[in-house]
């Protein structure tokens, strides 16, 4: 259990605090399993520790009967109000954002023991995080079919073209032209420069110009605001912007196919009634959200001037703020 903890951890500070034994008990714990199993297990990186190859394989073997074992003899439900417990989510800053706030609201309410830590999205390593168990949660995700892999729907992102106001091409209608014309920011985790935008221009013999990359939603509407480029980015993701009247907000003059949203998690965790409680925490959060936003642009929509009709919609959308 103590290895366990340390791998789930990456500390051994964490680990102790996780398994309610001081750092030294814990130490000394590690101290007996090294001489045992004849192997250094944990190097120092950091503040934190790395697993050795052999603590890599001989966790593989040893997780999943771990989890079975705890569920065995410990089956009482969980309790929020009394629950010690760290849970790490896989999150972009779109959805800390959407969610952070009110989750600790509730948490200061409902559950003061209970640490949620964010951790960062990276598209790329998502699956593998889950396989590995370093996280406990993925959200905000475009869902994916895995034999091994759950997942729980969200919602249908809306995507948008943003410019600033005063941009030339912020004229009552943007052309295919005009945006093919433009220079675009595109948000990539992974740091690939094609995105969904690219794939369907693709498809349709054109091309546009990526000018600038960024790795996180939040810089979209600075840089736009400040500068020529406009980019395609879901509406949540400038949400405050988009109804303060501070873009030009557009229908996207391609057609894309959009991926659906969820939570992704482990089976091995599927009867893990703490994470099934954030699970449906976070997901009465997300929806709540998600409604509110697209309800708000729907009444946009019908004054007749709004993301999924051509125009500039700067200016009528501070009305509904």
């Amino acid at each position: 259990m103590v290895f366990d903890a340390i791998m789930t951890e990456g500390s051994i500070t964490r680990a102790a605090n996780r398994l309610a034994m001081t750092q030294p008990a814990v130490s000394n714990a590690l101290s007996r399993m090294r001489v045992a199993w004849k192997d250094e297990l944990f190097v120092k990186d950091g503040r934190g520790v790395q697993p050795t190859a052999y603590a890599r394989n001989l966790w593989t073997q040893i997780r999943d009967p771990l989890r079975l074992l705890e569920e065995a003899v410990d089956p009482e439900q969980f309790d929020p109000a009394t629950a010690k417990r760290t849970f790490r989510v896989v999150v972009s800053d779109i959805m800390v954002n959407i969610i952070w706030a009110p989750l600790r609201k509730h948490l200061e309410q409902h559950a003061p023991n209970v640490n949620v830590y964010a951790i960062p999205n990276t598209i790329i390593n998502n699956e593998s995080v889950l396989h590995d168990a370093e996280v406990d949660l993925v959200c905000g995700t475009p869902m994916v079919v895995d034999t091994v892999l759950r997942s729980e729907f969200l919602f249908n992102p809306r995507y948008v073209c943003v410019m600033r106001p005063e941009h030339p091409l912020a004229t009552p209608s943007l052309s295919l032209d005009a945006f093919l014309s433009a220079d675009h920011v595109l948000v990539s985790m992974s740091g690939d420069t094609t995105g969904l935008t690219d794939v369907a221009l693709l498809q349709m013999g054109l091309q546009r110009r990526v000018a600038m990359t960024v790795n996180h939603f939040s810089a979209v509407a600075p840089l736009v605001k400040s500068s020529d480029l406009i980019s395609v980015v879901p509406s949540m993701a400038v949400d405050r912007e988009i109804f303060n009247g501070e873009l030009a907000v557009y229908e996207t003059p391609v057609n894309m196919q959009y991926n659906q949203i969820g939570m992704l998690w482990h089976k091995r965790q599927d009867n893990d009634q703490g994470l099934i409680w954030l699970r449906r925490l976070i997901g009465d959060i997300v929806k709540d959200s998600a409604n509110d936003h697209f309800s708000r642009l729907e009444k946009c929509c019908r004054k007749g001037n709004c993301p999924s009709r051509p125009g500039n919609s700067a200016a009528y959308l501070t009305e509904v703020s």
